[in-house]
């Protein structure tokens, strides 16, 4: 099948009833030097990434302060700004002290910088959907939700979100806020967010799985993803992204890559239609 199909056929999602996007998206985080630190390597095939993105039509990249830290909002800005049409979403509330180093730090006071210094590097009003990275438990998750809210109060954010949270943590967020995503580890290899998924396909949230490519042990030579990519003449990642798209109709996968040949093969999965068996053989696979 070709490289360079568009992302259209992925369909669309509102986030938060109000913010249409393209469900197939863009991650940044790989935008990013060795250990998610510093530039990148060449960062003019960066900029030519997030640019060919768009063209695909890709409406929805995500982003954080942490990728980097700053460097993958920087490169969005230079490429894309002033984003005419594309949802550019971002998190808070991790530090970065090295390379492969995330301390989580929720205070109210460091979630307000975060976002205030996400707003000028991206060189918006307004952050559209702006996500709590992780909830610190070091401080009572209540002030973080509340810090978020009164950002949004003050006209800074549009939409809030979190990342790897329980059920339980989502519904205690609600209480506070208005949870409109959910960004969790999750794909075809790797169910351990089935119960938040379900949560959120009843509520209507979106479910933006990191790690969308990932296939664990069904992507062992000889195994059922390679009996079904030599059916579709597809890779083992557009059948990941392809089942992910069936799996749920809130699911918004999001593949990273700083390869622009790699890019164009992600967005051709919006092309590639599992038979009801494959869907079903690798959904049981999986489980």
């Amino acid at each position: 099948m070709t490289t360079t199909s568009s992302v259209a056929a992925s369909g669309t999602f509102s986030i938060g009833g109000d913010l249409p996007v393209t469900r197939l998206g863009y991650g940044a985080m790989r935008l990013t030097g060795p250990g998610i630190w510093g530039p990148p390597a060449d960062e003019q095939t960066a900029l030519a990434v997030l640019r060919r993105a768009v063209e695909l039509g890709v409406d929805f990249i995500d982003t954080a302060d942490s990728y980097g830290p700053f460097v993958a909002d920087e490169l969005i800005r230079t490429a894309l700004h002033p984003y005419d049409g594309v949802t550019v979403a971002t998190k808070g509330g991790l530090l970065r002290t090295g390379p492969e180093v995330w301390p989580v730090l929720g205070k109210p006071d460091y979630l307000r910088q975060s976002v205030e210094l996400s707003l000028r590097r991206l060189g918006v009003e307004r952050i559209d959907l702006w996500q709590l990275h992780r909830i610190d438990p070091e401080v009572p998750a209540a002030e973080q939700f509340g810090v978020m809210k009164e950002l949004q109060d003050a006209g800074k954010i549009r939409h809030l979100g979190l990342s790897e949270v329980s059920v339980d943590d989502i519904t205690a967020a609600r209480e506070v806020i208005d949870v409109v995503s959910v960004q969790n580890l999750y794909n075809v290899g790797n169910r351990q967010s089935e119960a938040v998924l379900q949560y959120c396909e009843a509520e209507g949230i979106a479910f933006i799985p990191w790690f969308p490519v990932a296939a664990g042990e069904l992507a062992r030579p000889g195994g059922l993803l390679d009996e079904i990519a030599s059916a579709h003449a597809a890779t083992h990642a557009q059948l990941a992204l392809a089942w992910l798209l069936r799996r749920s109709p809130v699911i918004l996968p999001i593949p990273g890559t700083s390869s622009v040949a790699h890019l164009e093969e992600n967005c051709a999965a919006a092309g590639v239609e599992l038979t009801d068996e494959e869907y079903d053989a690798l959904t049981a696979a999986g489980q």
